[in-house]
């Protein structure tokens, strides 16, 4: 399996037809509509369902998109950090955090990296703890960013100094409205849409 044909497996994915991948990737729609059929093949999977103008993701080409997407990633990465081989600081740091205020610490650093090593570039991942700590591990991410609770036992670690405090929106004729503080104990029985 080539990178190549990764990349252009992402573009008809993400453009959702052969015609706006082939027009992105200045190929012809002949030549991608046969290097996804190979891929298909070679693969022994249908990633695509085929339209009357459209192609729509299979259930196994959601999951081969995003692993598709991290292979992808890392070749990316790899690139990155050999393409300035005079010894300057350069390359990519891949991080991944939540929605925490530590995240506003995390970039007032990399402000400050940036200043003084223009050619790193930073690429942030948004994701539960879960999520971020499968990365890491994978090698997705150099480091995280993990609201406690969270299993750290295996990493090596720092507590930030921040906390976090969340709170309730709700409409001011509400009961809890009335309360100073609102407990675990106060919520059960609410309906809520709260963040991943």
């Amino acid at each position: 399996m080539e990178i190549r044909v990764l990349r252009y497996f992402i573009a008809v994915a993400r453009e959702g037809s052969v015609t706006g991948a082939a027009n992105f990737l200045h190929l012809t729609q002949p030549t991608l509509s046969r290097q996804i059929k190979e891929l298909e093949e070679h693969l022994g999977i249908k990633l695509f369902e085929r339209r009357s103008h459209t192609m729509v993701l299979t259930a196994e080409g959601v999951r081969f998109r995003q692993r598709a997407e991290e292979i992808l990633d890392m070749v990316d990465r790899a690139e990155a950090e050999f393409s300035f081989p005079d010894g300057s600081v350069s390359g990519e740091i891949h991080i991944g955090g939540g929605e925490t205020r530590v995240m506003r610490l995390i970039a007032r650093i990399l402000h400050g990296i940036h200043k003084d090593h223009p050619a790193v570039r930073f690429q942030v991942h948004s994701g539960n703890a879960e999520d971020v700590m499968e990365r890491v591990d994978r090698g997705l991410l150099d480091f995280g960013v993990l609201i406690q609770p969270a299993d750290i036992g295996k990493y090596d670690h720092v507590n930030a100094p921040a906390t976090d405090v969340w709170g309730v929106l709700m409409r001011k004729d509400n009961p809890l409205a009335r309360k100073k503080a609102i407990r675990k104990k106060d919520l059960l029985a609410i309906p809520l849409i709260c963040s991943r």
